[in-house]
């Protein structure tokens, strides 16, 4: 049973978006993504959101939220499920980490009936999946912050190989941190992939943060918490960290070729667009 009163801090609610985007996008004429159990989850979510007196939770249960945003978000999860489909190929028995999951049903879009799946967020983000989602021998939930080394060891119990998801994630922590959880990851997991979204660091300089931000909380609804506090220059510049991290290719919403992005391909032919917001993959050797 579904409990009033639930709360989520500013950056877990961002899962809550990325829900909702997910079914609104399943329930639209040609879907770019089908994800039914988003469907289920917010059928359930959307009374107790429609009577809560926050902004951006009575935006979600009426389903008022920007249609570019909802065709991103799906094109981004489309992508991202490729991956793991693409690792699996190779590594039938791998393991994925599922950083910063909130809502996500990636392990039933992606079982291949053989990978142990690791979705890992904050506790409140996990404490509410567990009211939809159940563990399995090969399906687990990890209530951590990504930042405490704790977790690490529940995962390393597997001999590998090992694939790392970051989906959203990376942008809302500080550059340090960002720096020391990949150095830790290839410490730990030598040989492993990682796929993670960043953002442009030229978007973060003032006074270009400054419209970041304005967009985020007037246009989306985020709190106050929910700011974008790193990214980087290049796609390889995470490749300067460390010797044994290798860029194996990045990837951009434009690369998509998808139809709904409609007039918005034309930013593609410019890189300051372009790569606003993308995705980088790397070999952590």
């Amino acid at each position: 049973m579904m409990e009033e009163g639930f709360s989520l801090g500013d950056v877990a609610a961002t899962a809550l978006v990325t829900l909702y985007c997910h079914a609104i996008e399943t329930r639209s004429e040609s879907p770019i993504l089908s994800d039914p159990k988003s469907v289920e989850i917010t059928t359930v979510l959307d009374p107790v959101l429609s009577r809560s007196g926050d902004l951006l939770e009575q935006t979600l249960a009426k389903g008022a939220l920007d249609p570019m945003l909802v065709v991103h978000i799906a094109i981004r999860a489309k992508k991202y499920d490729h991956y793991v489909l693409d690792f699996l190929a190779q590594y039938p028995d791998g393991v994925v980490v599922n950083i910063g999951c909130g809502l996500d049903s990636r392990f039933l879009r992606t079982d291949n009936g053989a990978m142990h799946f690791y979705d890992l967020d904050l506790p409140e983000v996990i404490a509410l999946k567990k009211l939809f989602f159940t563990e399995t021998g090969r399906y687990h939930l990890i209530a951590s912050s990504v930042l405490d080394d704790a977790w690490l060891s529940v995962v390393s119990a597997h001999s590998g190989p090992f694939l790392f998801l970051a989906e959203g994630v990376f942008m809302y922590l500080g550059s340090e941190a960002v720096k020391s959880l990949v150095l830790r990851l290839r410490e730990h997991f030598p040989g492993s992939e990682l796929v993670c979204e960043v953002v442009n660091a030229f978007w973060l300089k003032k006074p270009l943060n400054k419209l970041v931000e304005y967009k985020m909380r007037r246009r989306l609804h985020f709190g106050k918490d929910a700011v974008f506090r790193s990214g980087i220059s290049r796609s390889d510049e995470m490749e300067g960290w460390h010797p044994g991290i290798r860029l194996l290719d990045d990837w951009s919403y434009f690369d998509s070729g998808e139809k709904k992005l409609g007039w918005l391909k034309i930013f593609s032919r410019f890189r300051l667009f372009r790569y606003v917001q993308w995705t980088v993959h790397y070999r952590l050797e």
